[in-house]
């Protein structure tokens, strides 16, 4: 299983864009962009979502499911459990500890 924010992630934790996730996976460009744009947990063809996640293991990616530690250790980014898009994403909340600007 993989959501959306992670495969978004995993690419720019790898440096590259979506054409080349589309070649490394052998899937289209618009096959990435469909995937990327979901809400949260990817849907779609498994066979789709198993080259996908193949050719992101391959680049040397580690998907973490939530709740889970990493088998093989390395460095990696996850959200806190209480991430809340709201404190980044508009205005400016009381409880954050940082001004945010609403993004247009």
């Amino acid at each position: 299983m993989i959501t959306a924010p992670q495969l978004r992630a995993a690419r720019a934790l790898l440096g590259i864009d979506q054409r080349r996730l589309a070649e490394l996976s052998g899937l289209s460009v618009p096959t990435i962009q469909r995937m990327e744009a979901s809400e949260s947990i990817i849907r779609g063809n498994v066979d789709s979502l198993m080259k996908l996640i193949g050719a992101l293991d391959l680049a040397g990616v580690e998907l973490i499911a939530e709740g889970a530690s990493s088998q093989i250790g390395g460095r990696g980014v996850r959200l806190k459990a209480d991430f809340d898009p709201a404190k980044i994403l508009g205005g400016v909340n009381a409880d954050a500890k940082f001004p945010v600007r609403s993004v247009a």
